[in-house]
Formats: C-alpha cells, sequence, structure tokens
C-alpha cells in the first residue's frame, strides 16, 4: 500500500535590501494568512537565509503540505495568482524560485 507523503514546499524570495522591511510585514500580516486561508498547507515557517551569496536578503517560506493532492490543487488554483501579487506589489525588486522536497524519515 502506498501512502502519500507530506510534502514541503519552499519558496526562496530574494528582494532588494530597500523593500525588504515592507516586503517581511506584509508577509506576515498579509500574504502568508491569505495562502493559509487556502487550507492546502497545514503549516508554514518564515526564514531568513543568512549565508546567501546574492545581493539583496534572501528568505525561505516553507509550506508543509499533507499530500500531493493538496500542494497540487494549491498550484493549479492558487499559485499564480499569489505570484503575481507578489511580484506586482514591488516590481523589480524581488526574484523567487520554488522547490518542492518530499519527507523521507
Amino acid at each position: 500500500m502506498y501512502l502519500c507523503s507530506m510534502l514541503l514546499f519552499n519558496v526562496t524570495v530574494i528582494i532588494e535590501e530597500a523593500s525588504a522591511a515592507d516586503w517581511l510585514q506584509w508577509m506576515k500580516q498579509t500574504h502568508i494568512p491569505q495562502l493559509m486561508d487556502k487550507e492546502c498547507f497545514v503549516s508554514y515557517r518564515l526564514l531568513k537565509i543568512v549565508n546567501s551569496p546574492n545581493e539583496g536578503l534572501s528568505y525561505s517560506i516553507q509550506f508543509i503540505a499533507e499530500d500531493t493532492t493538496r500542494h497540487q490543487t494549491f498550484l493549479d488554483l492558487h499559485e499564480q495568482l499569489f505570484i503575481a501579487e507578489m511580484y506586482n506589489r514591488y516590481p523589480n525588486k524581488l526574484v523567487t524560485f520554488t522547490t518542492l522536497m518530499e519527507f523521507v524519515g
């Protein structure tokens, strides 16, 4: 029998230093709570990357999905809107990339 593994969906954000404080406040107060309201993820962590070789400041937002179905629901219904909202609010001030990981033990 195959059991669906929990997934960690990581969004790495590299943002210019001048916009970082506003972005961080917006993420904590608005963007992440709105995303969590979609019930695709059961928890999240927001971390600052301290040894990033990039210019600006780098952050990792890690969302935990209970299974592939919930993660796929996020991708199909919500991902483009949430990414567009961030890029529209901070045009030419950040870049993002995502990584999907599966818990193995």
